[in-house]
């Protein structure tokens, strides 16, 4: 179950990092990003993976993860700021309350950074709660592989999914 979770956070993360809505966020530049993932406060280890996109993924990610979002999270906010942009999120996951705030910076061609902060309650976090940090760090590295197409995430390990396959990703909220 805890692995389900993490795997759906990490999905999550790349997800909106691309996503969060269609109007706040530049789509990216069409092709594959390096993503890299490393978390602090957190037992999960530096995590890097592969995201096939276009434009019409990016924004097709908006419209399949709102409304995930919307059923999990009771805010979930993203603002313009003179270097990016800020997001604060209130998400309720499993018993788990989390809390988050995220500044994201970048040209979305050839890299953009999300740097997250995180205080989880509840559940496996504990009545004491956790705080963790989460810096992705993402790199455009050219044109998708010939075996990919846009929406494709590859994961550690050869786990492989696209973004496209909501069923998937709500295969991995827990009942």
């Amino acid at each position: 179950m805890t692995r389900k979770l993490a795997l759906l956070g990490s999905v999550l993360v790349v997800v909106s990092a691309g996503a969060a809505r269609a109007d706040d966020l530049p789509v990216r530049k069409a092709g594959l990003w390096e993503l890299k993932m490393v978390r602090s406060g957190s037992a999960m280890p530096e995590m890097t993976m592969q995201h096939c996109t276009d434009e019409t993924v990016d924004k097709e990610m908006n419209n399949n993860v709102s409304p995930m979002a919307k059923q999990i999270c009771a805010k979930q906010d993203i603002k313009k700021t003179a270097t990016g942009y800020v997001s604060d999120s209130e998400c309720n996951v499993a018993g788990i309350s989390t809390t988050s705030h995220a500044e994201i910076s970048g040209d979305f061609n050839s890299a953009y950074t999300v740097k997250t902060s995180s205080h989880a309650q509840g559940g496996a976090a504990g009545a004491a709660g956790r705080d963790t940090t989460m810096q992705l760090e993402a790199k455009w590295m050219g044109a998708c592989k010939p075996d990919q197409k846009p929406g494709d995430i590859v994961m550690p390990g050869g786990f492989k999914m696209n973004v496209r396959d909501v069923d998937k990703l709500k295969a991995l909220l827990p009942k």
